[in-house]
């Protein structure tokens, strides 16, 4: 019997990928992917200890939840960062704070 690939394992490879190159957009944009990214794995990695020899892809599966991990992480840090920076300066100092930094670098 040929074997399977296991359910979006592909697309947890790539939700993790994406949850670590968005991290940049606030947090928020990663965090959902990595969270999707999770649950999914978590999905996937029960269907294939059910019956392993079925199915292929599992080391998709479980690098996209490492990856996935690692973006929660980092969305997780720089979500707090922003609202720190949010809750002590406000909209109107990280403005200013943006606008030195162009003016510093001749931009």
């Amino acid at each position: 019997m040929e074997k399977q690939t296991l359910p979006n394992s592909t697309l947890i490879l790539v939700f993790g990928i994406i949850s670590i190159v968005t991290c940049c957009c606030y947090g928020i944009i990663g965090l959902v992917f990595g969270i999707i990214a999770i649950v999914l794995a978590n999905k996937a990695t029960k269907v294939y200890l059910q019956s392993p020899e079925l199915y292929s892809g599992y080391t998709n599966v479980k690098t996209g939840k490492i990856l996935a991990i690692i973006g929660v992480i980092l969305n997780a840090i720089y979500l707090i960062i922003v609202i720190f920076y949010i809750a002590t300066i406000g909209f109107i100092g990280i403005e200013e704070l943006q606008q030195e930094i162009l003016k510093n670098y001749g931009m």
